[in-house]
């Protein structure tokens, strides 16, 4: 009996030149925005391998940067907020925000 995998969005399948060429980006976009932090792709024998979520989250970043203007900073400000409410349960985001601005402008 064959059975058919059911594709997960999660699972890591696509080196950097196929994301790259998914999402009509230079693989070195992609490099770029894993060194900021925006994007972790999963790593097999040394090879990058993207997943469908993490296609869709490169495609949200640029949204935010060539659609509504944001850059890199505020894009993982952002991401960090999306995440810290949906995924962490932080019921208190605008404040944590604010806690993490006012951390970052104090002169040492």
């Amino acid at each position: 009996m064959n059975r058919v995998r059911s594709r997960r969005d999660d699972l890591p399948v696509y080196v950097i030149s196929v994301a790259a060429d998914l999402l009509g980006l230079h693989p070195r976009t992609l490099r770029i925005y894993e060194e900021k932090g925006l994007v972790q792709p999963a790593r097999r024998n040394h090879q990058r391998r993207y997943s469908e979520r993490d296609l869709e989250r490169v495609r949200m970043i640029r949204h935010l940067t060539q659609g509504v203007g944001l850059n890199l900073a505020g894009v993982r400000l952002l991401l960090e907020i999306h995440e810290r409410t949906e995924f962490k349960g932080s019921k208190d985001a605008v404040s944590w925000v604010f806690e993490r601005t006012v951390r970052r402008r104090r002169v040492p």
